[in-house]
């Protein structure tokens, strides 16, 4: 008779489980623009969790048009800054960079970061650009985490942002128009989208291959342990193969989540924030988005937000209705 068989014990999917290189996400794709420029992503800070009641939006749900009660993430999202605009070009190698523009009123918290270029003779002003073969524009978008007083930093986060939607000739338009300037939540997105939120989990450090992967544990008639691997394999081929799940770094590694609805985008951070601050973050002082769910990273955490690139759900006209989100203590006071 043949042996038998069982499926593997731990998803390999995201092996090897190394911590991420940057606490500031790294985006390697973007879907394609509508028919107006605009920014394809954002960034904000970890604020907390919550939980709402609001109304059943969900067409196929048991529960249509009744009131839910549903479990929502607080992001603080202060505007950002654009330092400046990176022209791409398509080769047969992939996207090589053209050239760049930076402003010339860049913030001095960005020397914290890095030398702010200075402006030289070789510099390529917007008439240049308009001649080059450009096939794709990026914004070069900087935090302002001095606004958020529940971020013990000063050194912003560096990060490219696309420009999609319509034609080349107006992206650059709209780069020439953002260039050195604020930009706000709103210029990426509204009440009601969807978005993808890109984060660095929380770190577990070393841990166990039993709580890394959730193998089972071994029998009670086993020698003296019962949280060790059974077999690190065969004989042959005479080496450890990676799928045996081993004892190794956990948690610290960026994720994506797709789809993620946003239910409110507010200005007034009082609405949202519990009696005591939330926890180990304090008070919303700055603009904010209420996301339905939850999101990966700890508190504090810098969240990076992008158009849906996987898009699905149900298309909503207006965002869904709000009508009590609990700021009751999350600590007890």
């Amino acid at each position: 008779m043949p042996a038998p068989h069982r499926h593997k014990r731990g998803s390999m999917g995201y092996s090897p489980r190394k911590r991420a290189a940057s606490e500031t996400p790294r985006l390697t794709s973007w879907p394609e623009g509508g028919n107006q420029p605009k920014l394809q992503g954002f960034a904000g800070y970890k604020a907390g969790m919550t939980h709402a009641f609001v109304e059943d939006y969900r067409p196929t749900s048991t529960t249509t048009g009744q009131e839910i009660q549903i479990p929502v993430t607080v992001l603080e999202t202060p505007p950002m800054r654009i330092a400046a605009i990176r022209f791409y070009e398509q080769t047969s190698y992939g996207m090589k960079t053209l050239t760049e523009l930076w402003a010339e009123n860049i913030q001095k918290e960005l020397a914290r970061l890095l030398p702010i270029p200075k402006k030289k003779k070789g510099t390529k002003n917007w008439d240049e650009i308009e001649e080059l073969h450009v096939d794709d524009v990026r914004a070069i978008a900087y935090t302002q985490p001095r606004l958020v007083t529940g971020i013990p930093k000063k050194k912003p986060e560096l990060m490219e942002l696309r420009i999609g939607g319509g034609v080349i000739k107006d992206r650059i338009k709209y780069a020439k128009s953002i260039l050195g300037k604020e930009i706000h939540i709103t210029d990426f997105t509204k009440e009601g989208e969807m978005i993808d939120v890109v984060a660095v989990t929380t770190g577990k450090g070393f841990q166990g291959h039993v709580k890394r992967w959730g193998v089972k544990l071994l029998t009670h008639k086993n020698s003296k342990h019962r949280r060790m691997v059974g077999t690190l394999g065969p004989w042959h081929p005479n080496y450890v193969m990676s799928e045996v799940p081993q004892a190794g770094q956990m948690g610290y590694h960026q994720r994506t989540e797709y789809n993620k609805r946003i239910l409110k985008i507010g200005d007034n951070g009082e609405e949202i924030t519990p009696n005591g601050g939330f926890i180990r973050y304090g008070i919303v002082r700055n603009r904010y988005i209420i996301l339905h769910g939850s999101i990966p990273g700890p508190v504090k955490r810098l969240i990076r937000l992008r158009d849906p690139i996987r898009r699905r759900g149900v298309k909503v006209e207006k965002a869904p209705e709000i009508t009590y989100i609990s700021t009751e203590s999350k600590q007890g006071v």
